[in-house]
């Protein structure tokens, strides 16, 4: 059974080659791969809903970028544009959105398989949502450029296969597992912390002028760079390590497993905050 599986899977890649190496001594490899990844099947869906302040919203298993807008509203406005090269692999891929007062999700379900991704089938989607301010916001398992704009509660990314761009958060913020750059403004940082693991990207966190907070990285593969007033990165410990104290110090922001550079600004845009 192996030895067939082997056969199958080095028949499906010869035929692979020689469909490239056809379309390039044609000199339409271009065309080719443009062909896969056009878009030609479309669907739109549009929805609304009334939130509760706090209410949570959560973002999964997308393929496609996310762009928030956040107002002072109660509603949440949904703009899901769907793609695929045929209908049949549009219906493979589902992508549910469910909601009442206290929550929004949406959720895109997994599509017809290994050989359907192999071939360049699946479908995708691109999310826009207009969304209240005053929200938690979980997302995690998107391929694609992540952006929002303020959010005035915790904030959880993880798995995101893109750039990550917050325009501020307001409570708990955590990101993980990122492969992008990540840009963050922090206007206050609650009990738990700022945390950031496993990102293969360069982050700049724009803080508030009135934060205050102690900084620990450990385990970075970069370096650590601040261009605020009054504070120096000290970095006498272990090699990969660094701390620095931001104002008056605090709670902490801790960044573990970094491949890139950290570097702590002034957010320009941001109000001051008092903490707790």
């Amino acid at each position: 059974m192996k030895r067939l599986v082997i056969f199958i899977l080095l028949v499906l890649l010869a035929a692979i080659a020689g469909v490239v190496a056809r379309s390039s001594s044609r000199g339409d490899l271009r065309d080719l791969v443009s062909h896969h990844a056009s878009a030609d099947v479309r669907q739109e869906i549009r929805q609304s809903y009334e939130l509760s302040p706090g209410a949570r919203v959560e973002l999964s298993g997308l393929n496609g970028g996310v762009k928030i807008e956040t107002s002072d509203t109660k509603t949440a406005e949904v703009y899901i544009e769907r793609t695929a090269s045929s209908q049949e692999a549009l219906d493979a891929r589902k992508v549910i959105v469910e909601a009442d007062a206290n929550s929004l999700r949406i959720r895109g379900e997994k599509d017809g398989g290994f050989f359907t991704r192999l071939f360049g089938h699946s479908a995708g989607e691109r999310v826009t949502l207009k969304l209240p301010r005053q929200i938690s916001l979980l997302a995690k398992g998107v391929n694609g450029t992540f952006t929002t704009t303020d959010i005035d509660g915790a904030v959880e990314v993880s798995g995101i296969n893109g750039r990550v761009q917050i325009a501020s958060t307001n409570g708990r913020t955590s990101f993980k597992g990122i492969n992008g750059s990540i840009v963050v403004g922090v206007k206050k940082i609650d009990l738990d912390g700022v945390t950031l693991s496993g990102v293969n990207g360069n982050i700049e966190l724009q803080l508030a002028s009135d934060l205050n907070a102690d900084f620990d990285a450990k385990g970075m593969n970069g370096r650590v760079i601040s261009d605020l007033p009054n504070v120096s990165i000290d970095q006498s410990g272990k090699r990969g390590s660094y701390w620095a104290r931001i104002g008056t110090g605090g709670i902490g922001i801790t960044a573990r497993g970094i491949n890139g550079n950290i570097r702590l600004t002034r957010g320009q845009q941001l109000a001051s905050a008092s903490q707790n």
